[in-house]
């Protein structure tokens, strides 16, 4: 059984961490390239752009419509399947995002869908 955890990019690298995947379209701002200990940029899986500009023009209110949209993509998506196959090989994976809203984010959303779907 692999183990999805989701971590701040900006807290400390850990060798728990096990796998680390970049999991943000853009790159977190601030971070130098050099900074972030990752071991795979999986912008295939981020939401679409329009989907996360429109969730960003209201994060709380969105939120459940939000989650519900991305869902979707994630199943029609042929890219979610092959990242699903590539993180098979690991026991511990560790989803990194920038954002500071920590409850409500793609983050989540994705640990959520491979939860169910590995």
């Amino acid at each position: 059984m692999i183990q999805v955890r989701i971590k701040r990019v900006y807290e400390d690298f850990s060798e728990t961490d096990g796998y680390r995947v970049l999991v943000d379209k853009l790159w977190p701002r601030g971070m130098k390239k050099e900074w972030l200990k990752y071991d795979y940029w999986a912008k295939e899986v981020t939401p679409s752009n329009d989907l996360r500009k429109w969730f960003h023009a209201d994060v709380e209110k969105r939120w459940g419509a939000f989650a519900d949209m991305y869902q979707k993509e994630l199943k029609e998506s042929d890219a979610a399947k092959a990242f699903i196959d590539k993180i098979k090989a690991y026991s511990k994976v560790t989803l990194l995002y920038a954002s500071k809203e920590q409850e409500r984010n793609h983050a989540n959303v994705l640990k959520h869908y491979l939860d169910t779907h590995l």
